[in-house]
């Protein structure tokens, strides 16, 4: 039987790989090292470690293209997909199907994580959006998602299939999630 001449994939090649400075990037300030990308998987999964601070969540988004599994090592952060909300802690996974809205908050100093995206290619995207890491640690003064051009990273992220939710969206979509502009006003108006 002849094999399948339609297979255009190149042959895989067994490799290690460990969190260095030549696999590493800062990425709207995370400390990011990707440990599995599409040209080592011909488009399997991307494996990506990551370092996180409360403040450098990314907004709440959704992805069309991937499926994403986060794996904590380290911390622990509550993950809102869709009508769904999880505490994960160190040991614990969670899975985000693609097309489901999705975002986490951070409930510890740092959560240290693997996140397996599925297919690969969104890799692109962040090394789009990073500089190459300095040091293995979080950066310091680093911009963030929340402080960066949002619109310019929207529009990357865009371009690989990942979209942020408009405000309107959130609240329909993701009904658990806390709205820091909703807590912030609230406070405001207990203080007048």
């Amino acid at each position: 039987m002849k094999g399948n001449m339609n297979n255009t994939s190149s042959p895989l090649t067994a490799f290690k790989r460990a969190p260095s400075l030549g696999l590493s990037q800062w990425e709207n300030g995370n400390l990011t090292t990707n440990l599995a990308e599409k040209k080592d998987t011909n488009g399997a999964f991307f494996l990506v470690e990551a370092m996180l601070a409360p403040g450098t969540e990314p907004p709440p988004h959704v992805h069309s293209r991937e499926d994403e599994l986060f794996y904590v090592l380290e911390g622990e952060f509550d993950v809102y997909v869709g009508e769904k909300a999880f505490n994960v802690e160190a040991g614990e996974c969670v899975f985000l199907p693609r097309f489901k809205p999705h975002a986490f908050v951070i409930r510890s100093p740092r959560l240290h994580v693997l996140a397996l995206f599925t297919p690969a290619g969104l890799e692109e995207a962040f090394r789009g959006m990073s500089t190459p890491a300095q040091r293995l640690e979080l950066p310091t003064r680093a911009v963030t998602y929340s402080t960066g051009d949002l619109k310019q990273t929207a529009q990357r992220l865009g371009e690989y299939g990942a979209r942020f939710l408009a405000q309107d969206e959130i609240a329909d979509q993701l009904p658990l999630y806390p709205n820091p502009t909703t807590e912030l006003t609230q406070v405001n108006k207990k203080r007048s």
